[in-house]
């Protein structure tokens, strides 16, 4: 039987939010016992929800970790702290971004930098936290489309660990929980909502794992993450108001011919995305107006020099999938 079988999905017209809660609350607390554990918090909705489970089974035993990967959006980690200190949880970072471009250094391969993301994590950046807390326990939101995409192949999870053999004891000493496993993301949401998360948490698009370096097609660098970084700003202003799954920007590798200031120049390419889907096992792009995407185009190359094209993705997922590495 496959680790997919085994692992039983709770549909969302099927979720009792509140029993389920309780359900989680009390594996958590069973699990760490008395001891300490680390929540890895990057702010989307999946990992808020761990670390309010989290705390609300162990309290201040739970300690939360947001990781500054130097691959994340403009101003996420004080967002974050922000959002979080409200709702009276303090949340620990760890600058972490050349640990991040030392292992993304070279590799192209999207599998590999999915590869050298994991790595960089439970390898190089949770041990580390883990000892100076003095705790084996580490909890983190792989939800259920995680799991499948992984185990069947399409796109392997940064996060996804026992589900494709590893174990976590003998390879990053520690044990992992995962407590929205059975879940997907609308299910989530439901949860977070009940857990009492702000509507900007519980609405909020999602967002990789390996943040900007799943926008990056070709070798991660900090020149290339700037770009991105810039092309995701100005995509979710626009885009925010359209109430889409998920939109994003992706930076292309190839450099292409265009014209500034009266000039030839090889500049970059943006790709936007906008999604409609329920849950991201499938999803198909929001027929966006040409005047709106004229205007997203307009603001990406006057507002980032480097770039000269920005192109629209019109495949559905699949065959095409909502991230592009």
């Amino acid at each position: 039987m496959s680790r997919l079988k085994r692992l039983k999905e709770i549909p969302l017209e099927k979720l009792n939010a509140k029993k389920f809660i309780l359900e989680k609350t009390k594996e958590i607390q069973a699990k760490v016992g008395a001891e300490k554990a680390i929540c890895a918090l990057s702010g989307g909705v999946d990992s808020a929800v761990v670390a309010m489970l989290g705390h609300k089974a162990i309290g201040n035993r739970m300690k939360t970790y947001f990781v500054d990967s130097g691959l994340m959006r403009d101003g996420e980690k004080e967002e974050v702290i922000e959002t979080f200190k409200q709702l009276g949880i303090h949340v620990n970072t760890i600058q972490a971004s050349k640990i991040f471009f030392n292992r993304l250094k070279g590799i192209k391969d999207p599998e590999k930098k999915r590869e050298a993301i994991t790595f960089a994590f439970y390898r190089d950046v949770f041990p580390k936290i883990m000892k100076r807390e003095g705790t084996k326990f580490l909890l983190h939101g792989t939800n259920y489309t995680d799991i499948e995409e992984t185990v069947k192949g399409i796109k392997r999870q940064h996060n996804i660990l026992s589900q494709i053999g590893l174990n976590t004891i003998k390879e990053f000493g520690c044990i992992v929980l995962e407590p929205l496993a059975e879940l997907r993301k609308p299910a989530i949401r439901v949860i977070a909502k009940e857990l009492g998360l702000p509507k900007e948490i519980y609405e909020r698009v999602p967002f990789p794992g390996p943040a900007l370096a799943a926008r990056v097609i070709g070798e991660v660098t900090l020149q290339k993450i700037a770009v991105v970084r810039k092309a995701t700003k100005i995509v979710e202003e626009e885009l925010r108001e359209t109430n889409a799954f998920q939109y994003l920007a992706i930076l292309h590798e190839d450099k292409i011919t265009g014209i500034k200031e009266n000039k030839r120049v090889f500049g970059n390419q943006i790709e936007v995305r906008c999604w409609e889907s329920e849950d991201a096992s499938k999803a198909r792009p929001t027929e966006l107006s040409y005047q709106k995407l004229a205007r997203i185009a307009q603001r990406i190359t006057n507002e980032i020099p480097s770039v000269v094209s920005v192109t629209y993705n019109i495949s559905k997922k699949p065959p095409s999938t909502i991230e592009a590495v």
